[in-house]
């Protein structure tokens, strides 16, 4: 038995579980980890910030507090939303400041080993490279896992 529990520190590192919650932007399934989401809202009122980069759709109100919404698709220069297209936020906080992902759905909260968690593969385009911390390569689907503080890092390029 001592045999064992001297064991288990080595094998509970593969074994370890990393949980997500799974968005999905133009099609592509995304994880952001648990940790860094503070609230996850429906379609929200996003008032435009005159002069703000294409990138901020505007703020909105989350029970009194300013929140800056970042729209996803055009950080990750993808294709707009089409007009009319319902939109959910992913809250997430960042120097003490709370910002609002806007994603095209939120799909569900998904616990996967680390172990199975591989380097941005050469052929993901730039753009989602650049957020990305790596991917799983689930049944039929790939799963980018995308860096908040990346994302939230406005003025850093992108």
């Amino acid at each position: 038995m001592t045999a064992d529990v001297m064991e288990r520190p080595d094998t509970s590192a593969a074994d370890e579980e990393r949980v997500f919650v799974t968005l999905t932007v133009a099609d592509q399934l995304c994880g952001v980890p648990v940790l860094a989401v503070r609230d996850i809202l429906g379609e929200q009122a996003i008032t435009r910030i005159p002069l703000a980069p294409n990138e901020i759709a505007g703020s909105l109100n989350l029970r009194g507090r300013i929140v800056t919404a970042i729209d996803l698709r055009q950080r990750l220069h993808l294709p707009p939303t089409p007009p009319g297209t319902p939109r959910m936020s992913v809250v997430a906080e960042q120097g003490g400041e709370l910002y609002a992902l806007l994603v095209d759905q939120v799909s569900e909260v998904m616990s996967l080993k680390a172990s199975a968690f591989e380097r941005n593969p050469p052929t993901l385009p730039p753009a989602w490279a650049q957020f990305s911390t790596g991917i799983y390569r689930l049944d039929n689907r790939l799963l980018v896992v995308l860096d908040v503080g990346k994302l939230l890092a406005l003025g850093d390029g992108g």
